[in-house]
């Protein structure tokens, strides 16, 4: 078999309120990532702002941007100078009124290959994100770049073990979750360490259940809540890594500062691992009919 170890990069940043800052960060940690050997750079969620979906207001509507569009174009000369792939967050513009949170992979020379719209959208306190963002209608998707065929979801996508699923089924040999995660700080004395322990849990199971590879890279660091003297705000919690086929953490970034997390896979470890553990040979797809189904009552 072929040599197919792959070097990945995760930059794990913290975000500042000007866009342009924002992305000349992003560039810096997308070259120390290529300069350490990654052919395959990820960026967090929505990395062009702040998280801005802690409030609901009109006014960040006029972040958004077209995807392909400026963002992509910069990006896209960057991976084609470096020539490195590229996966980064957007807050897309459709159509007047119409916005969704969107993940573009950009493969070297080849530029722009396409996008993946985030499926599941959240409603919780300081995660209005249905607020902006409709569901995806791409579906799951999978790109063939040249380091590897990249299933890419999006933060909330990462606990529903249908979409890794079906995106693995796409033949993805490595899953990507750029993220936007944290505590409220008010509530991370008594239930910090367990919602991390289940984040990074699902994501691992993920590549058990599936066979492959797993990079999950997010934001770091507190940003403050809308208005002034809010005691809210959010807790970036850091924590990329890159979790193995075996779900073994191959790397993680630190909780509370910013990281370019270089990791080493080895892609043909997915062929061992799905030969030892024939998840996929196994599926009774004869008898999943209901999970179309929104719950079962009888």
């Amino acid at each position: 078999m072929p040599d197919r170890k792959l070097k990945v990069g995760l930059v794990q940043m913290a975000m500042h309120e000007a866009r342009e800052q924002n992305l000349e960060h992003a560039e810096q940690g997308v070259r120390e990532a290529a300069a350490a050997g990654a052919k395959l750079i990820c960026l967090p969620e929505l990395f062009c702002s702040r998280y801005f979906c802690q409030e609901e207001s009109s006014v960040h509507f006029k972040m958004a941007e077209t995807v392909p569009g400026p963002g992509t174009e910069r990006c896209a000369a960057l991976a084609r100078e470096l020539d490195v792939t590229l996966v980064g967050s957007f807050f897309e513009r459709r159509a007047a009124g119409l916005f969704h949170n969107t993940a573009a992979i950009i493969d070297g020379a080849k530029g722009y290959l396409g996008k993946y719209r985030k499926m599941h959208i959240p409603d919780d306190p300081r995660y209005y994100e249905k607020f902006y963002f409709a569901p995806g209608d791409l579906g799951f998707k999978t790109f063939s770049t040249a380091p590897a065929k990249l299933g890419v979801l999006v933060c909330w996508d990462q606990w529903y073990p249908e979409a890794a699923r079906l995106t693995a089924l796409r033949g993805a040999e490595i899953l990507i979750y750029p993220t936007a995660i944290g505590w409220h700080p008010e509530e991370k004395a008594e239930f910090g360490a367990r919602q991390q322990s289940a984040w990074e849990t699902v994501q691992r199971s993920h590549a058990i259940a599936n066979g492959c590879f797993v990079l999950a890279v997010n934001r770091v660091g507190f940003e403050p809540g809308p208005g002034a003297g809010d005691e809210g705000g959010i807790e970036f919690w850091g924590h990329s890594f890159v979790a193995a086929p075996d779900g073994r953490i191959l790397a993680s970034a630190p909780d509370d500062s910013e990281s370019v997390l270089i990791a080493e896979i080895d892609l043909a470890e997915i062929e061992s691992s799905r030969v030892g553990w024939p998840f996929l040979r196994d599926r009774r797809i004869d008898a999943y009919a209901d999970l179309s189904k929104r719950f079962i009552d009888d």
